[in-house]
């Protein structure tokens, strides 16, 4: 089954050429090596480039190991190039494998990266450089410095809802529902029953990420990871903060005073699984006073079929789980997003007025365009939907207002101007952002 991943294709073939490392980012296994080695590489066939022409390296493959080595991939490229007048393609895969090596010129100086391999290979004019990886604080952060502006990223995801509809068809309802319960990792759709889709999304938290994350920093607190992550999982949409999380470990789990976990350990370890690209934070932003607050904020995990998984396929919160696909979503369209707080005065019970905080659950930014998102299970009375609208009525702006339902299949606009429409709807039109 081929997946159509349009997207990250057309981002791709526009940075074709440009000077830049092309670098394909995001969780593992959601579709980096698909969409270089399998759709790329289609398109770079199917417009003449021969097949000797692409030279390809696999750092998480035994058979590409040796290349793990900088210094060993440098050498190796430099001399297939040699000589060669062509243009050529360099794709390796799985980057943030690579190992660092002692200088040989200078084995007490710094030693040499795969920044340094990728900047040497870079200088040839007739070679275009793609890589992927699954770190983000090696390939996001750090790379922008290392590659002193050298470097484009392509942030890929697991399948949006609209992805997903396009490969399975059938009845959009049913799709959803699956799409809700199993998420968009592209292996879901090749497992042929639920106890091996159910499996599989189990031994990617713990047999990938999680084991990823343990090596790489060397976490010695194995049981906070873990706790931290089914806390997350548990939580998604919520405001939650790391004081917090290590306040309930802490009493959860009746920790001795020499064992207590600090929120320090707890910010490091939710760092550390944001770098992983398994959630993504997303803070509050007081839309009046154009700032943002420090804590609490809300997380999101990068894939509902993963965070499911984790807690055992229980907790299937409606509620929540909207939220979480249509944060995901809203990235997926390459969009900035906040949490909204606005404030009013309203009357308290003992009839006095008071300064009163309401959330707009998404601020969504792309260029110059900025939207309100509240996400709304169903609106059944005039109280809930006079409690979804107020908050866009507190913000004092004029721009566009949505509320984005599950009990709605047709859009239509009330008379304050805010689009109510399906969630359905709303994944599979990308035209309304």
């Amino acid at each position: 089954m081929e997946i159509k991943r349009g997207r990250y294709l057309k981002q791709l073939v526009s940075y074709m050429w440009d000077g830049q490392v092309k670098v394909v980012t995001g969780i593992r296994r959601c579709g980096k090596s698909y969409i270089l080695n399998t759709l790329f590489r289609k398109y770079l066939y199917e417009n003449g480039v021969p097949e000797d022409h692409i030279l390809s390296y696999e750092l998480d493959l035994a058979k590409d190991i040796r290349y793990r080595s900088p210094l060993e991939l440098t050498d190796a490229v430099r001399s297939l190039m040699e000589g060669k007048t062509e243009q050529y393609y360099l794709f390796v895969d799985e980057i943030q494998m690579s190992d660092q090596v002692p200088n040989p010129y200078n084995p007490a100086g710094k030693p040499i990266t795969f920044y340094d391999a990728l900047n040497d290979l870079n200088s040839l004019p007739n070679l275009d450089i793609y890589v992927t990886g699954s770190n983000s604080k090696m390939l996001s952060s750090d790379i922008l410095t290392e590659f002193r502006g050298r470097s484009d990223e392509i942030r890929m995801r697991p399948l949006s809802f609209s992805e997903y509809y396009s490969a399975v068809g059938g009845d959009k309802t049913d799709a959803f529902d699956e799409y809700a319960f199993y998420g968009g990792m592209p292996l879901i759709l090749s497992r042929p029953d639920e106890t091996s889709k159910m499996n599989y999304l189990k031994s990617l938290f713990s047999e990938v990420y999680l084991k990823d994350i343990v090596e790489r920093k060397k976490i010695k607190r194995q049981d906070i990871l873990s706790a931290v992550v089914d806390l997350l999982c548990s939580s998604v949409g919520s405001l939650t903060n790391p004081n917090n999380i290590s306040n309930s470990l802490n009493s959860m789990q009746k920790l001795s005073k020499e064992n207590t976990v600090s929120s320090n350990t707890v910010k490091s370890y939710i760092d550390q699984l944001i770098d992983a690209y398994l959630f993504e934070e997303c803070r509050r932003y007081d839309v009046k006073g154009k700032n943002y607050f420090n804590y609490p904020n809300k997380y999101y995990c990068d894939d509902l079929g993963l965070r499911n998984a984790r807690i055992g396929f229980r907790q299937q919160e409606m509620t929540h789980i909207m939220e979480n696909i249509i944060y995901n979503d809203l990235r997926v369209r390459g969009c900035e997003v906040d949490a909204g707080v606005v404030y009013g005065s309203e009357k308290n019970k003992s009839g006095n007025y008071a300064e009163v905080a309401r959330e707009i659950d998404f601020i969504a930014t792309k260029g110059l365009k900025k939207i309100y998102i509240q996400s709304a299970y169903a609106l059944e009375t005039e109280e809930k939907t006079a409690a979804e609208n107020k908050p866009f009525a507190l913000t004092g702006d004029s721009f566009e207002k949505i509320i984005v339902r599950h009990d709605i299949r047709k859009r239509w606009y009330d008379d304050r101007g805010v689009l109510n429409i399906g969630i359905i709807d709303f994944l599979l039109d990308e035209s309304i952002i």
